[in-house]
């Protein structure tokens, strides 16, 4: 059977390139190839600019409310096809239907919507100086690249065009070669919502397109999201012509749960930090430092209620609640970790091994897996994993664990589970992280910021401020008198 092959998306259409260049995109959870796409070539990649630059004139001359329409048409449509986009989603990503539909499209529509909301707010300022006064305007930057990670490819895509859109910029788009469909879809909806052409290209490759990406001096901005060394790589590249970034990277974040906190709730938190999406979600809680006092029980419910309540299998079965990695390589390397953790001494309470569930028994599944027994210094506590695999680590002493919690060069996100509402807030303001939850976890709002601190990122996304990372301050002095000169 011919499976389709899809062009890169330029212009307000689809281009086809010159070398006739394409990579085959598998679902992971048969390890068949669903479809092809077409690498962005040299004519393409020259293509995308000279598209983007005449987007932008367009679209920058537009008020404000202007974009906001359209923007707000964009999110009708978003909503409108939910299923239909859900379903992309959970074909190239492996995620369980039951997530997507409910997470994926609906909160990258927030985002653009919210954003959408923002755009005619933006002000300037005006004070006088003597007799003179001056004003500034916030202006768009030009032209912003977006590149984007393979787990929720199009919520991101959604939150990187969101506000870069609002402020009147124009945005070359990589998706993932993993996962690079969805941002097709969204480039389609935002032209029949009346979205110019040329305001939102998309440009599919691997490593070497984001590089072209990061280095040409025509893009004013990178916004990229993924691991910390290609993160180090994209800024060192971005740094040859000055650009803004802002990057939202990896994490090895911790939850602390004390001897005072609901443990059912503290359980769920766990759970849903680690096994949420296979565990490939970068602001997971994968290091759990748990109370002595609670220990035991927090273990016992946590073993229980991961054998029996967890669901792996066919991701588009409404009943699967986990589903599989996006790689037979990404399964290798969790799978690796596993075994890196049994041979520095942790103990597996469960889990552990490479999964093939009846439903879909080609695909690249993990059983959920939690280590208890941990040290601080083992690669599994250490490392990000971005897989279904837990470290249970105990503590007894707020102090010392704040300092374990620290103890990282990541600085993504952080989670404490108590009923002390003053310790609540004497422990949060203590850890090293840019998000940060009590008594819940993972919840990310369009009005909320999200970024790291340390290597885990720079800049944010989402919330109010993140809007002026997409503008540029101008001021204009206008003087009011006769000019004093010596000359």
């Amino acid at each position: 059977m011919t499976t389709p092959v899809y062009e890169n998306f330029i212009n307000g259409h689809f281009l086809k390139n010159q070398t006739g260049d394409t990579f085959a995109v598998k679902n992971p959870a048969t390890d068949e190839v669903i479809y092809h796409v077409e690498i962005a070539d040299e004519f393409i990649q020259n293509a995308a600019i000279e598209s983007a630059k005449q987007g932008f004139a367009a679209w920058s001359a537009m008020t404000p409310i202007e974009r906001s329409r359209i923007l707000l048409k964009a999110v009708a449509i978003l909503r409108e096809r939910n299923d239909e986009l859900a379903k992309v989603e959970v074909l190239d990503t492996g995620k369980p239907w039951q997530e997507a539909e409910c997470v994926d499209v609906e909160t990258g529509a927030d985002v653009i919507e919210y954003f959408a909301g923002l755009a005619p707010a933006q002000v300037g300022q005006q004070q006088m100086v003597g007799n003179d006064f001056y004003y500034t305007r916030k202006e768009p930057l030009g032209i912003c690249a977006g590149i984007g990670a393979w787990n929720y490819p199009l919520q991101i895509a959604c939150w990187k065009s969101g506000p870069a859109l609002a402020a009147g910029n124009a945005v070359i788009f990589k998706p993932s070669e993993e996962t690079p469909l969805g941002a097709i879809k969204l480039a389609e909806i935002f032209i029949e919502a009346g979205v110019p052409a040329g305001v939102f290209n998309v440009v599919q490759g691997a490593a070497e397109v984001g590089q072209w990406l990061t280095a040409n001096p025509n893009i004013e901005k990178v916004s990229f999201t993924g691991e910390v060394g290609t993160g180090k790589k994209v800024m060192a590249s971005a740094a040859g012509s000055l650009k803004d970034v802002t990057m939202e990277l990896g994490g090895k974040s911790p939850l602390l749960v004390f001897d005072d906190a609901d443990v059912s709730q503290a359980v769920s938190a766990a759970m849903l930090g680690n096994f949420y999406t296979q565990g490939e979600i970068c602001t997971n809680c994968t290091r759990i430092y748990v109370h002595k006092n609670v220990y035991q029980q927090f273990i016992d419910e946590l073993k229980t209620r991961t054998e029996q309540n967890i669901i792996a299998g066919d991701p588009m079965d409404p009943e699967v609640n986990l589903g599989a990695l996006i790689s037979k390589k990404h399964q290798e390397l969790v799978l690796g970790y596993i075994d890196k953790g049994i041979q520095e001494g942790a103990t597996l309470l469960t889990g552990g091994k490479a999964l093939s569930p009846a439903s879909a028994p080609s695909g690249y599944f993990v059983e959920p897996t939690v280590f208890v027994d941990c040290k601080d210094d083992m690669t599994i506590v250490k490392e990000e994993i971005f897989g279904p695999v837990m470290s249970v680590l105990v503590f007894d002493d707020e102090d010392d664990v704040i300092q374990r919690a620290n103890d990282t060069h990541l600085g993504l996100a952080a989670g404490v589970f108590t009923k002390d509402i003053q310790r609540a807030h004497r422990v949060i303001h203590q850890l090293q992280a840019g998000i940060c939850w009590i008594n819940s976890y993972g919840n990310s709002p369009a009005e909320m910021p999200v970024g790291g601190y340390k290597q885990s990122g720079i800049g944010r996304e989402n919330g109010i401020e993140t809007l002026d990372h997409y503008t540029q301050t101008k001021s204009i002095y206008v003087g009011m008198s006769n000019i004093e000169s010596p000359f």
